[in-house]
């Protein structure tokens, strides 16, 4: 299926479900919803596309979390991008999100960029331990080598 949708400055893109074309620019929420519910092969790319250019993350973590919930494994891999670009953009996170990421393998993009952008105080025991110990061997590994 492929519409122009206009932006919010008015500029007129288009936009492909059927191969994904023009879904980065995503900036509506309603559009991602419909997608969910239309069960659209490319909608992990618009939920990125949200996480970029949507201002507030109250209205992107539930899509995220939604995708970070779903059964295919590519959806919640995106979901975990976008994840990533919500805490590097907002520096915020919700339970929800943080619940459903810690099913998912560490070391992944948004656990990195959750420890970066994000404050500590607002991340759980498990992302603390992950990222403890990696900094933990690197400065021993600094201290070894001066």
């Amino acid at each position: 299926m492929r519409y122009e949708s206009s932006d919010p400055d008015g500029h007129s893109r288009a936009v492909s479900w059927d191969n994904g074309t023009g879904l980065i620019g995503i900036y509506r929420p309603e559009e991602v919803d419909a997608a969910f519910g239309r069960g659209e092969p490319h909608v992990g790319a618009a939920v990125i596309g949200l996480a970029l250019n949507h201002p507030d993350p109250e209205v992107i973590l539930p899509r995220i979390a939604r995708a970070l919930s779903a059964e295919s494994r590519e959806l919640r891999r995106q979901g975990t991008v976008a994840l990533a670009h919500v805490a590097r953009l907002h520096n915020a996170v919700d339970q929800e999100c943080l619940a459903l990421l810690r099913g998912q393998p560490r070391g992944n993009e948004a656990d990195d960029d959750l420890w970066t952008f994000v404050p500590h105080r607002s991340l759980p025991w498990w992302l603390w331990r992950h990222h403890l110990k990696e900094q933990t061997k690197w400065r021993l590994w600094e201290r070894w080598r001066n």
